[in-house]
């Protein structure tokens, strides 16, 4: 048994004073300055700007009357928070949605020749729940025509009305450029419904999908359908996020790959697949207008604890922005993650580690001669052996990550992280499996303040967990089990705040 240790240091005074630098903020991720958060809406990309909206009660850290916060970015790692967009009215809260770019005015919206942004949500009703109805629930528009700064809701709300699915909610909205009509997905209680329409204000549902497919422990949010080509071939990919039900517990999304017609969904496979396998990463979509590319962003919570979670100004956080992609692999076609390329705007400089030398001085800070609060970590093994990587501080709090060559399990385990009894399931082990049999394996962890994204296999298996220790971790061990790692590099993190 080796150890490899790496040390981490605290956020230095002038840091601490701002806002965005208390107790567990995350610097690579974004957070809302104050209150709560949880699903990412309404994504969009236009002009040089990524929009993400956001579920939001701008009055407390628990949830609340939900609104949509707003924040833009032009490279989607340094986020500038906006003005709130949208607030409850008579009709209700802002559930989640999506929002699209009308460049050819179908939904007549726009004026004076500006292009209308047009948010598509759920109207909830907090009245109607409480009567014990089953209509609280229908699918509203709002439009933009400076470009997301402000918004008007449509008069002709709602657009979709509730025909008696007490969950029916998160329309996601697409182009759907062969059948020249705008598609939604729709999630409605146990089943995925697709809605068409030519001009956004007029739907026609098409066809449903997954009442006894995939995993079914929780009600069925949040779907997303987009494309994806291997192999030269084109392939359709739903994403359906559960709670609870997930792998590990709580809060989770699962996906499906197969076919769209325009009309109905089918999927090549009944194998239920999860794009995240960690606690930590729900209600994920994808931005729309972006072309080829597919970028995912997650809620950084599971509603086990949501709403207890330790800290103070402020609570939860999105997950990094990942580029999506296929591959096939043991005879089947699964989905790939991996942080976008834009991440590296942050990185302060790639520093290459000798295992060799790390064997006689197992002490990386007089190496990297810094000591970062958040970063990216870097190895590869040649062949599939126990290792671990640990977390640690002079507490005796330590978080490990590592992988299990009996079970073939990836896995971190938080149960000696630091703070836990804020809910009695947070103190677990998270397990993922291995999807290739290749020798060697490959690994990358973003490391923040109090969240930890493991990426393995080239991002085949994932794994999002938060974590918060009384004081930030100082040492950072790989135990390897003499197997050889190679390739180790850090990659210290700039604050996104900064």
């Amino acid at each position: 048994m080796s150890g490899i240790f790496i040390a981490a240091a605290s956020i230095s005074q002038a840091q601490k004073s701002t806002p965005y630098h208390d107790q567990y903020r995350p610097q690579a991720h974004f957070s809302p300055k104050k209150w709560w958060t949880n699903d990412p809406n309404g994504m969009v990309y236009y002009k040089g700007t990524y929009h993400l909206f956001f579920q939001h009660y701008p009055k407390a850290t628990v949830w609340g009357p939900m609104h949509w916060g707003h924040a833009t970015s032009k490279d989607l790692v340094h986020w500038k928070e906006q003005p709130i967009a949208l607030y409850p009215d008579k009709l209700g809260y802002i559930f989640s949605g999506s929002a699209v770019v009308d460049k050819d005015n179908t939904s007549g919206l726009g004026a004076n020749g500006k292009t209308p942004m047009v948010a598509i949500f759920t109207h909830h009703d907090p009245k109607g729940e409480k009567a014990g109805g089953s209509k609280f629930q229908n699918q509203s528009l709002a439009y933009s025509l400076d470009e997301g700064q402000t918004w008007v809701k449509y008069k002709g709300n709602p657009v979709i009305k509730n025909p008696g699915i007490r969950d029916f909610r998160d329309p996601k909205v697409f182009w759907y450029e062969d059948g020249k009509k705008w598609v939604m997905s729709l999630a409605t209680k146990d089943r995925i419904t697709f809605y068409s329409s030519a001009n956004l204000k007029e739907w026609k549902k098409e066809s449903e999908f997954g009442e006894k497919l995939g995993a079914h422990g929780g009600v069925w949010e949040c779907p997303d359908m987009f494309p994806l080509k291997l192999n030269g071939k084109e392939y359709w990919v739903l994403l359906v996020s559960i709670n609870p039900g997930g792998p590990n517990e709580g809060s989770a999304t699962q996906y499906f790959v197969g076919h769209f017609d325009g009309r109905t969904f089918t999927p090549i496979s009944t194998k239920t697949k999860w794009i995240d396998f960690g606690p930590d990463d729900y209600a994920g979509v994808t931005w729309g207008n972006t072309g080829k590319r597919k970028i995912f962003l997650g809620w950084m919570s599971n509603w086990r604890y949501a709403n207890q979670t330790p800290t103070k100004a402020w609570r939860n956080a999105m997950t990094i922005p990942r580029e999506l992609s296929l591959e096939l692999t043991e005879g089947d076609i699964f989905l790939r993650s991996t942080p976008v390329e834009e991440l590296d705007k942050i990185v302060n400089k790639t520093i290459k580690v000798d295992p060799a030398n790390l064997a006689k001085n197992n002490n990386i800070f007089a190496v990297i001669k810094q000591t970062p609060s958040q970063y990216v970590l870097k190895f590869n093994t040649q062949a599939s052996n126990n290792y671990s990587v640990v977390l640690s501080n002079a507490f005796g709090e330590q978080l490990t990550v590592g992988y299990d060559a009996k079970t073939m399990r990836y896995y971190v385990d938080r149960t000696r992280a630091g703070q836990t009894k804020f809910d009695k399931s947070f103190a677990q082990i998270a397990y993922a499996p291995r999807l290739t049999t290749s020798m060697g394996t490959n690994l990358q962890l973003v490391v923040d303040a109090s969240s930890i994204e493991l990426f393995a296999d080239g991002g085949l298996t994932v794994l999002t967990s938060q974590f918060f220790p009384k004081k930030p971790y100082t040492r950072l061990g790989i135990v390897n089990h003499g197997m050889e790692i190679e390739h180790l590099q850090i990659q210290p993190l700039k604050s996104i705040w900064q």
